[in-house]
């Protein structure tokens, strides 16, 4: 039967994924317990960040090394280092610690804009938010996380991609903001075709290997709906405020709650709620025309026990050829205005 100390030595052996030195070295095995009877090992492991697509290779990992030294069965519990271990590896793994948006010492704040169903023009808002945030003097990160929707690039006119110097992505910088998407990453707007694991890898990388150097903001354009997806970046981040979008429909109001509700069962605060489409307005006869129904953004900000912190109606921004982004509105355009207003309340509340 596998003893203590080569349990010890075997997951001592390991490196903690956020810090890079060995589980060891930073003290991380807190518990060991063995049940000889029944041949079961029990571990409890201290990371620098536990929830992380990486805990989830290093749990595989710990549990095929125990079995291959003797283990029949492996119960594996993760707890986090205190802020006094992470503070001792600062000067060792630092930069690492630094550089990697999920660690705890990181003071970005995430704001996650999710929708329960597409076609409500949750990208639309995730683009403008994060462009009126940059223009009030806040330092924008946007992560395109529809990974299989992906549009962010295409909306705000980016046509470069990012620049890898050694391990690090360069994210590309527009109107302010540092972007990251699945579209870089792709040929010829190629379809994704992964499931869940290789998703979550790629958004851990996002976090992870992205140098997105000092930010206030980190904003995620999720995919539409409680899908897999969704439920990792949920899992990754430390801690999120989230900004669900809806139409004045009442069937979108009904769907957008689900995505409401996965926010705080996943302990993320929800900021407020944004209608999007909410009239059209003639420019003939200035009479407006709710095209999608009314009342759906209240309804579900009622539900939610949150705000309404916008209404933005149906209206093109005015297209600059040699400056195309076909889906940001300007600073001084009718919609840009309601976006700042509306990022203002984002800085306010935040």
């Amino acid at each position: 039967m596998i003893t203590e100390q080569q349990v010890h030595e075997l997951i001592g052996s390991m490196k903690d994924p956020i810090l890079h030195t060995s589980i060891a070295e930073t003290g991380g095995i807190v518990e060991v317990s063995i049940k000889e009877e029944k041949q079961h090992v029990s571990v409890k492991i201290a990371l620098a960040k536990t929830g992380t697509a990486e805990q989830m290779q290093l749990q595989m990992a710990v549990v095929d090394a125990l079995k291959k030294a003797g283990a029949q069965s492996v119960g594996i519990r993760f707890t986090e280092l205190p802020p006094e271990a992470l503070e001792q590896f600062r000067g060792t793994a630092g930069d690492a610690v630094e550089n990697n948006l999920l660690s705890p010492t990181n003071k970005v704040q995430f704001i996650a804009v999710a929708s329960g169903k597409g076609g409500v023009g949750k990208s639309t808002v995730s683009v403008n938010l994060a462009v009126s945030l940059a223009r009030l003097g806040k330092k924008v990160g946007l992560i395109d996380a529809d990974i299989y929707g992906f549009s962010v690039p295409d909306m705000m006119g980016i046509n470069k991609r990012p620049v890898v110097r050694g391990e690090r992505i360069i994210p590309v910088d527009r109107f302010g903001v540092k972007v990251i998407s699945m579209a870089f990453f792709v040929e010829d707007n190629a379809p994704v075709i992964w499931r869940g694991p290789m998703l979550g890898k790629m958004l851990n990388s996002f976090f992870t290997e992205v140098e997105w150097g000092e930010l206030d903001y980190l904003l995620l354009d999720l995919p539409p709906g409680t899908g897999d997806v969704a439920l990792d970046v949920h899992a990754m981040l430390p801690s999120s405020k989230e900004i669900i979008v809806t139409t004045p429909h009442p069937t979108a109001a009904f769907v957008a709650a689900r995505a409401g509700a996965m926010a705080l069962q996943t302990e993320h605060t929800i900021l407020g709620v944004v209608e999007n489409m909410s009239f059209y307005e003639s420019k003939k006869t200035g009479e407006r025309e709710y095209v999608f129904g009314q009342g759906g953004g209240e309804k579900l900000a009622d539900e939610l026990r949150t705000d309404l912190l916008g209404k933005l109606p149906l209206q093109q921004p005015d297209w600059d050829e040699n400056d195309f982004a076909p889906s940001v509105y300007g600073e001084d355009h009718r919609l840009g205005k309601l976006y700042s207003d509306i990022a203002q309340q984002v800085i306010d509340r935040t």
